[in-house]
Order: structure tokens, then sequence, then C-alpha cells
């Protein structure tokens, strides 16, 4: 186990970040400006990506709770973000989360699993987390998603491609098709972990169509060219989230790591730069809930962490 003085980085890398030229500004009319714009933006995020950053879990889990939001209120419900956070971290053991708390645990579990889209991996989440009774239809679209990554296609052609299977052989399923996008993006660009995108979108402009301004469904007329500027807007905010915000604050938390005393703050320490928060109750077997107390207070006084729930108890720390 790394001590906490290895988690200094001796001189820290740049984080990539999308050029400015990159990011889908105004009304893209052709597929093939979609696709480039797509492309160089994933580039920059695949170059990130593999640089295997110190705050690569705390990075894909924030990118999980806004997928996860966006989910919620594509549904209909109101849990925000900071709800969702409660929901899942303040819950009591073997407590149902819910439905709005499932579809978080389903794209933390998108962001914290190896990559792999097949029906042992997929099924679990589908019945699990969305509530989908799993039939043949779903297992073909799985099992058909061996055969697409041996295609030549580009990684977010691939990803439309098996959002739209889903949505035709189960429309109460399109959820598990954003889902299944990210997972054989990652698998085609063969990263070790997904990382969590298109459903944080769905909001997003590029997803409207026709004078009404309707939400284009998958497979749909422009569901392309759609999925090409999501995935480039979302990899620019992905990596902006990396460079402008996660990265110096991970700096500053390993900055102040040598100045603990406490046993057990380096466990504290790594479980901050995997996890979008850690409760302020944390314990362990070498640091007691009220020692963890202290070190939180102690980190917040340094700079090094931020309370994020607003609340004098009950509280969540994170990055």
């Amino acid at each position: 186990m790394k001590s906490r003085a290895d988690l200094l980085p001796a001189d820290a890398p740049l984080v990539p970040k999308v050029p400015v030229w990159a990011r889908p500004r105004g009304l893209v009319l052709y597929d093939a400006d979609a696709a480039y714009l797509a492309g160089a933006a994933l580039s920059s995020l695949n170059n990130l990506v593999r640089q295997d950053f110190s705050w690569a879990g705390v990075w894909r889990q924030r990118l999980a709770l806004q997928c996860a939001a966006a989910a919620v209120s594509l549904t209909g419900r109101r849990e925000d973000e900071s709800a969702l956070r409660d929901t899942h971290f303040l819950r009591g053991a073997g407590d149902d989360p819910g439905p709005s708390g499932h579809l978080l645990m389903a794209w933390r579990r998108l962001a914290g699993r190896t990559t792999n889209c097949d029906a042992e991996i997929v099924r679990p989440v589908a019945e699990q987390q969305f509530g989908l009774h799993w039939d043949d239809g779903l297992a073909e679209v799985v099992a058909n998603a061996t055969d697409m990554m041996v295609s030549s296609r580009p990684a977010p052609v691939l990803a439309a491609e098996i959002a739209a299977a889903v949505y035709r052989a189960r429309p109460d399923a399109e959820l598990l098709g954003f889902w299944l996008a990210d997972m054989l993006l990652a698998e085609k660009f063969r990263w070790p972990i997904p990382v969590p995108l298109l459903m944080g979108q769905v909001f997003s402009p590029v997803f409207k169509s026709g004078e009404n301004r309707k939400r284009i469904r998958p497979g749909a007329e422009g569901w392309g060219r759609a999925v090409f500027l999501a995935y480039a807007t979302a990899a620019a905010e992905a990596c902006d989230l990396g460079a402008d915000v996660l990265a110096p604050r991970a700096v500053k938390l390993m900055m102040v790591a040598p100045k603990l005393r406490a046993k057990g703050s380096g466990d504290v320490i790594k479980l901050l730069l995997s996890d979008d928060v850690v409760p302020g109750s944390w314990s362990s077997s070498k640091l007691s809930a009220r020692g963890a107390r202290r070190l939180f207070d102690r980190l917040g006084e340094l700079g090094a962490v931020r309370e994020l729930s607003g609340r004098p108890t009950f509280r969540l720390y994170g990055l």
C-alpha cells in the first residue's frame, strides 16, 4: 500500500483539455462535421484517461453523479445531485435506495468497474438498477456488442448504434441504452474503466429537433449527429472538471498530507481521491469516527477538502 508520501507527485503532468476549435458552438448541420468534433474531443479525453491521475476515481464518480441526476430528471423525479448523494452515502446498511438511488448506483457501477460489455456484467445492472425484465431482445443486443467491437467504425458511431439498438428492442430500456453507449465507447478505446458521459448531455440542445424542439430518441433522424456532438461536449466538460477543478484540489490535498499525524489519515486521503465524497462519520480500525471528524476539520482548515452537504450534522466531505 502506498504511503502518504508516495501520493505526492514528483512532477505533476498537465491535464489534457479539449481545444476550443473542437468544442461544438452553434448549429452543426452535417454528420461529418459533428463526427470530426467528437473524434478530436475524445482524443483529448483519451489522453487524460491514459495518464491515470491520482484523482481519476473521484473524477469518474463526479461524472457518474451528473449522469445519474440527468437520468433521474428524465424519469420525472426531482432528486438533484445533492439529494442523490444523501441517498447513497447516508442510507443504512441493507436499506433500499429507491428508484433514484438505484439509478445512481447504475452509473457508479459503470464508473467503478472493469470495461466489459457482456451479459454477465450488463444483466445484473439492467435488472437490479434499472428494474428491467431481461429478455431475448436485450440479450441479443448485448451479444451483438461483441461483433460491433471488431468493426473498424469509430467509437462514438458504435455508441450511438448500441443505444439505438436497445431502444428498438425495448423502448422502456432507453436509460440502459445510454449506459451501454458509454460502456461500448470505453471498450472501443480500451479504457480499463468506463467514463460516464452521454447521459449527462441528454438535456443538451443537441438532442432537440424540429420547431417544437422535441427530444431526439435513439435511432431517430438526427440521432447519430446528436450523439457525436454530445460526446464532444461531454469530453470537453469532463476534461475541464479534471484540469480546472479536481487536479488543483488533489494537489492541495496531497501537499498537506505529510502534515497529518492521525493514524488512518492515509486511508482517508485515498478515499477522497477515489470517490465523490466521504461521510464525516466514516471510521476504520485505525481511525475512530470522532478522530475522523477531527481530521476532516483539520483538512477543511488547511483548505484541502470541502464540506458538500451544507449541514451542521451528517456531513459529507470531498475534493
